[in-house]
C-alpha cells in the first residue's frame, strides 16, 4: 500500500502480515483501480477514528484514495469504538469506525452537539477466541465455557481447574482443559469487540443466571472485572502479544488479527449450542455458521457532507463514495475481513445515496 507523511498529518501503518501481503500486490491493484475511482483531483483532509478492528480497512482505503488524489490527506486512528464515538459526537472527527451499531445514548450525545451519524455497513468480522500457540489442549468451547472464563461471575475463577468446575456447573460437557493459572488478555469496555462478545456469547447466560437468583450476575451485561488475571486493552496487537506470549493465555480478538498471527496464537472452535464445533474462516463467517460473527460499520457525519453546512468537508463524500464501490470493497478482504453480499452492499449504497440527496450533495 502507499503511505507517506505530510506536515501536520499522521499517517499510521500497522506492521502485520496482512499489510505485508498488501504491499506485494500494490502495483497491480493500483493499476486496476486507478481508472475506476469515482472522483479525481479531490482535495481536503478527512479524520477517521474509532474501532481498531475497522481501522485497517479504513487505512488501506485512505492510502489508495490518497494515491489517486495526492491533494487529499487523512488521519486514521483506532482507539476503540466507544472512544471513537465520543470523539465523533464532540465534532472532532469526520468518520467513526465501529465494530457495533451506535447506541441510542450515543445518538443522543451526538444530537446534543448537532452531529448526525449516517450508519453504513461495510463488512463482516468473526470474533476469534484465541489461545497461545503453545496451548494444544483447548479444542472446542461452548458459550457456557466462555462464560466460565470471561463472564460476570468469574472474578474468583483464577485457574483452569476453577474454569472446569464452573463450566460443568453451567452445563458444559467439555472435558479437555489445561491446568494451572489462567491469564486473560482481551478487549475492555472501550472496545466494540468487547460489547459484541458480551452480546453474542455471554449476555443470555448472565440474564438466565440473574433470573435464577445469582447476585453476581445481576446488573448490566458485562465480563469479569479487569485486573491481574484479565488485562484489558483496546489494542488488538497488545492482545495478540499478551495471549501469544503466555502458555496459559486466552482472549478474544477480531478474526483478521488472529489469522494473521497464526504462528503465535491458535483459534479455538466454538459450539454455539447446536453441538457443532466451528472454527472461524472466511466461509463460516460469511455464512453465519461461525457462532460469534458481527457486522462492521463506518459512520460519516451528515453535516460534513452538506454543502450548506458550516462543517462541510469537500473531501468526505468522495472518500465514502470510493469506500462503497465494488473496487473499494476489495480492501475489506485485503484487510483480512469478509465482504458483505452484493445485495447488502446495494442496500448500504442506497442509504448513502439517500443521505447525500437529502442535503443536495
Amino acid at each position: 500500500m502507499h503511505s507517506g507523511h505530510q506536515e501536520g498529518y499522521v499517517f499510521t501503518m500497522r506492521t502485520t502480515k496482512r499489510f505485508g501481503a498488501a504491499v506485494i500486490g500494490t502495483a497491480v491493484l493500483t493499476a486496476s483501480l486507478a481508472g475506476n475511482a469515482l472522483a479525481q483531483d479531490v482535495e481536503g483532509f478527512v479524520d477517521v477514528s474509532g474501532s481498531s478492528t475497522v481501522e485497517p480497512i479504513s487505512l488501506i482505503m485512505a492510502e489508495e484514495f490518497n494515491y489517486q488524489n495526492p491533494n487529499w490527506t487523512y488521519r486514521v486512528n483506532g482507539p476503540g469504538t466507544t472512544a471513537g464515538f465520543e470523539q465523533f459526537c464532540n465534532g472532532e472527527t469526520d468518520v467513526s469506525d465501529a465494530s457495533r451499531s451506535i447506541k441510542d445514548t450515543e445518538v443522543e450525545s451526538c444530537a446534543a452537539n448537532g452531529i448526525t451519524p449516517i450508519e453504513l455497513k461495510i463488512g463482516i468480522d468473526g470474533l476469534a477466541v484465541i489461545a497461545s500457540a503453545q496451548n494444544d489442549t483447548l479444542e472446542c468451547l461452548d458459550f457456557n465455557d466462555l462464560y466460565a472464563i470471561f463472564g460476570a461471575e468469574s472474578d474468583d475463577v483464577r485457574s483452569w481447574e476453577d474454569v472446569a468446575a464452573f463450566a460443568a456447573e453451567l452445563g458444559s460437557d467439555t472435558s479437555a482443559w489445561p491446568s494451572g493459572d489462567i491469564a486473560i488478555t482481551a478487549p475492555g469496555d472501550e472496545s466494540g469487540t468487547w460489547g459484541s462478545f458480551i452480546e453474542i456469547a455471554l449476555e443470555d447466560i448472565q440474564e438466565a443466571r440473574a433470573e435464577a437468583g445469582s447476585e453476581a450476575a445481576a446488573g448490566e451485561p458485562g465480563t469479569r472485572t479487569p485486573g491481574d488475571i484479565y488485562v484489558a486493552s483496546p489494542n488488538d496487537n497488545v492482545i495478540i502479544d499478551g495471549v501469544g506470549g503466555n502458555p496459559s493465555g486466552i482472549g478474544f480478538v477480531g478474526y483478521a488479527f488472529a489469522v494473521n498471527n497464526a504462528d503465535r496464537v491458535r483459534m479455538i472452535a466454538i459450539d454455539g449450542g447446536d453441538g457443532n464445533c466451528v472454527v472461524p474462516d472466511a466461509e463460516t463467517v460469511a455464512a453465519g455458521t461461525y457462532p460469534i460473527s458481527r457486522d462492521l460499520y463506518i459512520y460519516p457525519e451528515r453535516g460534513r457532507v452538506d454543502p450548506a453546512s458550516e462543517s462541510f468537508n469537500p473531501g468526505l463524500a468522495p472518500f465514502v463514495d470510493y469506500y462503497l464501490t465494488e473496487e473499494g470493497q476489495e480492501f475489506v478482504t485485503w484487510a483480512g475481513y469478509v465482504q458483505i453480499s452484493t445485495e447488502a452492499l446495494a442496500e448500504t449504497q442506497a442509504v448513502w445515496d439517500a443521505a447525500k440527496a437529502e442535503v443536495g450533495a
